[in-house]
């Protein structure tokens, strides 16, 4: 079996304006659909980032993989490496929320959109389900956790109807929004995007988060908007409450500093991103909880050695999200069904996906009881609704938004805002 064809489509869909510690999220999200076909007449699907600098490299190295055998992911790995390696190098962004925009993770990213897409195809090929060909399930159904955010009621550019979630602001909009993502989707968690609004407002959300749901394991993520100072006066004051404390922190330092004051366990997709930050966590113990993201972490397999590695130094492992489709979706399912360590639901942003932009066939995935269930289809377990693939498409070019920007967003609505961390 080799790969005859390789078809990348960037596309975008509406995504709320929903505030975050680099700002807000701009009216449109990217991504880009990967599309692979073998002479045997076999299909392989993945979905990565759809910012200009990493389209540009998928690019480059698209027409690379024809004529290989999809099951060498050695072969891919080479030469994802070659392509970025003779890439022009690339600035960092000045806020960066995840790795998803940092460049030094480059090869990272480009090996795992693809690494997906050979999988995927692979298992269709031998009439599996992804997880089987991971190495089988260690469970039927992948737990997610409600993913809260602070919003405003409409985006200032409106250039389409308001969503329907409305405004949360105040801890009575917010316990509304987990209500109704609850009630919706079953979710048995609830993770809040914090380092948005002042500390003591936000610990009022989650206070009110609390009443509401008694027994609900809570998170907060200020997303390394907070000082040492200020997490450690959060922390005691949230201690009772937390299921654990995610990146509060900008820096691995800062948090075991947390950590010790505390004794809180913190979790983090910020300062503990690659193998060598790993290596250093063991050190000074600033994270207890790594938030593997399979996008930056370099595909499936290498998730997989994550784990082991959590379970060989005593560490809990979950998944981080962005802004994302169903078959990242169904991706990070596969591999979190395939892990035996996963010690915490997982966070994922579909919920916040209009079901009218979904690129699947059959529209959106549902959650039961809050969790994926993967099903015994072949491959990843979904497949590319043309019509769909081909609106979204349309959408990215006439949007007119190249790389996700939320500070620039954000200086629309508040032309001095900075977007500097910590800001509290």
């Amino acid at each position: 079996m080799k790969l005859q064809s390789v078809r990348l489509t960037p596309i975008a869909f509406k995504d709320p304006p929903l505030l975050n510690a680099a700002g807000i999220h701009e009216p449109y999200a990217l991504r880009t659909i990967i599309e692979l076909e073998s002479d045997t007449g076999h299909i392989g699907l993945g979905e990565t980032y759809g910012d200009a600098p990493v389209l540009q490299l998928l690019q480059v190295l698209a027409p690379l993989l024809r004529g290989m055998d999809p099951f060498d992911l050695n072969g891919l790995r080479r030469r994802a490496q070659q392509v970025v390696d003779q890439a022009a190098p690339a600035a960092a962004p000045a806020f960066a929320l995840a790795p998803g925009t940092d460049p030094a993770k480059n090869v990272q990213k480009l090996y795992s959109a693809f690494e997906v897409a050979f999988l995927d195809m692979q298992a269709r090929y031998l009439g599996m389900p992804l997880v089987d060909l991971l190495g089988g399930r260690v469970r039927e159904a992948v737990p997610f956790s409600a993913y809260l955010f602070f919003k405003y009621a409409r985006h200032i550019d409106a250039p389409y109807a308001d969503d329907a979630w409305g405004e949360a602001l105040t801890p009575a909009q917010l316990v509304a929004q987990a209500e109704t993502m609850v009630s919706r989707h079953g979710f048995q968690s609830i993770k809040l995007k914090a380092g948005v609004l002042a500390p003591d407002q936000e610990v009022a959300c989650l206070r009110a988060l609390a009443d509401r749901f008694p027994g609900l394991p809570l998170r907060i993520d200020p997303n390394g908007n907070w000082s040492l100072e200020t997490a450690i006066r959060v922390g005691k004051q949230l201690g009772g409450v937390l299921q654990y404390y995610e990146d509060p922190c900008p820096s691995l330092k800062e948090m075991a500093a947390l950590h010790q004051a505390t004794g809180l366990p913190l979790a983090t997709n910020m300062v503990v991103t690659d193998l060598a930050q790993f290596r250093a966590n063991t050190t000074v113990q600033g994270s207890q909880i790594i938030l593997s993201d399979h996008h930056y972490w370099g595909g499936l397999r290498d998730t997989q050695l994550l784990a082991r590695l959590c379970e060989t130094f005593g560490l809990g492992l979950s998944m981080h999200s962005n802004s994302h489709l169903g078959i990242s979706l169904m991706a990070m399912a596969h591999v979190a069904a395939s892990v035996p360590l996963l010690s915490y639901a997982c966070d994922t942003h579909y919920p916040w996906l209009d079901p009218a932009e979904e690129v699947i066939a059959g529209g959106q995935l549902a959650f039961h009881d809050g969790a994926i269930v993967l099903g015994d289809a072949p491959g990843l377990g979904v497949d590319i609704d043309p019509s769909a693939l081909a609106r979204l498409h349309q959408q990215y070019l006439d949007c007119g938004i190249r790389a996700r920007n939320d500070a620039a967003q954000m200086r629309k609505y508040q032309p001095s805002w900075s977007g500097q961390a910590p800001r509290f």
